[in-house]
């Protein structure tokens, strides 16, 4: 997939979760919510302040992130289901 945002956009692809609860119990699809963690695959080149200039994002393409369940804007591209954000809407990026 070819597709690169713009500014200070994020395209993340959301990770899948465990479906099964820490009792052991399977949940189903239909009960399962949407996980609100993913994978950054693709960044914009940066915020433009009200200066002119290009601040680069903190976020880099691989890392893990955490952002608001109702966050960004879903859209299929090639048959793969993402999510395009801002930086802002990211609350944290796990250390590996």
């Amino acid at each position: 997939m070819k597709i690169r945002p713009l500014h200070d956009r994020v395209i993340v692809k959301r990770v899948e979760e465990t479906r099964t609860s820490p009792g052991g119990i399977v949940i189903p699809d239909t009960a399962a919510e949407k996980p609100s963690r993913g994978e950054v695959i693709a960044v914009g080149k940066g915020k433009i302040l009200e200066t002119g200039e290009v601040r680069p994002l903190d976020v880099k393409v691989g890392d893990e992130v955490l952002f608001g369940k109702y966050s960004g804007n879903e859209v299929k591209v090639d048959g793969e289901e993402i999510v395009v954000l801002r930086e802002d809407d990211i609350l944290a990026v796990f250390e590996k």
